[in-house]
């Protein structure tokens, strides 16, 4: 007879999943923050560097290709010791390497392989999170996680920046992020891998191959899309609202608001990252008090009616720095809320799959939205570009309600989503 093993489940703190998701967001701000400005300050052309910073972010469009290798090989946590080992030598490396016109072809080529390694670093923690968290906290959770991945871009960027203008040796900042970004591991060894009764379970059933894992979690992932509650999830991240295009933006339209070099820096840089984090951290709760998806739609309205009032306040100095810190605060939210609406559809054993599956939408956003707010810009001027990102918002929520009504018609479903 075999005795049923019980295991107290103990939630990690969420300040773990902070520290573990930083290598992602410092690989990225190293990128596009430190690399970005020493290669302008060494004379190659705003063009090439925007293609440079675009090769690196390629790898985050398409990750959810490789997410089901992550569920269905290795442990997690053998997946973030392999992807915070190469994020850390893909920064080490970048330093290595003048930062120089001729130096371009190989800082793409490493800064694409240094951002797919990254991804395997976000994957674990998202496969190990439902193991470590209660359903009631997954949005503080989420929240602390998001804070990790905005302070580690915005503070981590700015920090190396700092470093490479205070150092001779110009490798010696990419060799202390880098060391940074191990240091991060350490909150690994208190996460779990498995629910509690996985260990038991393992032991009575042979572990399947990996092609008939990968073909469960590929089943999951088709399940979960059919689902009203993952349908809808999936739904939000491809409407605009809650995007944050803007953010990318903030830089390039700065003129508008007769706003210098240096307040551009400050609001981009390092006090925007705690702002955001800051934001972040408050919508853990939130998400947890409200509905998931009812507070990323919430969360998406307050961007649009920052928008709205930005482009209807005077276009000054004071104007463009209060406005992008508090969209930076409201984006903060909206990060945390897209992360708990995916972490609330994912299933225990194929979360990597499923998550990625969120992220990769959530990207699509974020690049029509340029587009559409770069030419509103280009043809039409500040107030314009905000305008558009607050009508697209507002049209994407109204298409949300229609479709949250047009499901709970079709299913016969409670109110709530």
């Amino acid at each position: 007879m075999i005795q049923h093993l019980e295991i107290e489940a103990r939630p990690a703190h969420p300040l773990a999943f902070l520290v573990l998701l930083t290598p992602f967001g410092v690989a990225n701000g190293y990128q596009t923050v430190t690399l970005g400005y020493l290669l302008t300050a060494a004379g190659v052309s705003t063009e090439a560097v925007a293609a440079v910073v675009a090769a690196f972010l390629l790898p985050q469009t398409w990750k959810f290709l490789w997410a089901p290798v992550v569920d269905s090989t290795l442990r997690p946590r053998a997946w973030y010791a392999i992807g915070v080992v190469l994020t850390a030598l893909g920064i080490a490396l970048t330093g290595l390497i003048p930062a120089t016109a001729a130096g371009l072809p190989l800082i793409t080529a490493v800064g694409v392989v240094t951002s797919a390694a990254s991804t395997l670093v976000s994957m674990s923690i998202e496969s190990m999170l439902p193991h470590n968290t209660l359903e009631e906290s997954r949005g503080r959770a989420s929240g602390w996680m998001q804070a990790g991945n905005l302070g580690g871009t915005g503070i981590g960027g700015g920090a190396a920046l700092w470093l490479a203008q205070n150092l001779a040796a110009p490798w010696l900042p990419a060799l202390i992020t880098a060391m940074v970004c191990l240091l991060c591991a350490v909150p690994l060894a208190w996460l779990r891998e498995h629910p509690p009764e996985a260990p038991a379970i393992a032991a009575l059933q042979p572990r399947p191959g990996a092609p008939q894992r990968l073909a469960v979690i590929l089943r999951s992932l088709w399940r979960m899309a059919r689902t009203r509650r993952g349908f809808l999830g999936l739904l939000l991240m491809v409407l605009p609202a809650g995007s944050g295009a803007a953010v990318n933006l903030w830089s390039a339209v700065a003129q508008g608001w007769q706003a210098s070099a240096n307040q551009v820096a400050l609001v981009n840089g390092v006090l925007g990252g705690v702002v955001s984090m800051i934001g972040c951290l408050l919508g853990g709760p939130l998400c947890d008090w409200l509905d998931r998806r009812h507070a990323y739609v919430v969360f998406g309205t307050c961007l649009a009616l920052c928008t709205a009032a930005m482009a209807m306040a005077p276009r000054t100095p004071a104007t463009f720095i209060g406005f992008t810190l508090l969209y930076a605060l409201i984006n903060g939210l909206c990060y945390t809320g897209y992360a708990a609406v995916a972490l609330d559809s994912t299933e225990s054993g194929s979360a990597a799959t499923q998550f990625n599956a969120f992220s990769s939408l959530a990207n699509a956003p974020l690049f029509y939205m340029a587009l559409l707010e770069g030419w509103a810009y280009s043809h039409h001027g500040p107030a314009a570009m905000l305008w558009s990102e607050t009508l697209a918002s507002l049209a994407g929520i109204a298409l949300f309600g229609v479709a949250v009504v047009l499901s709970r018609r079709r299913t016969g479903a409670a109110p709530a989503i």
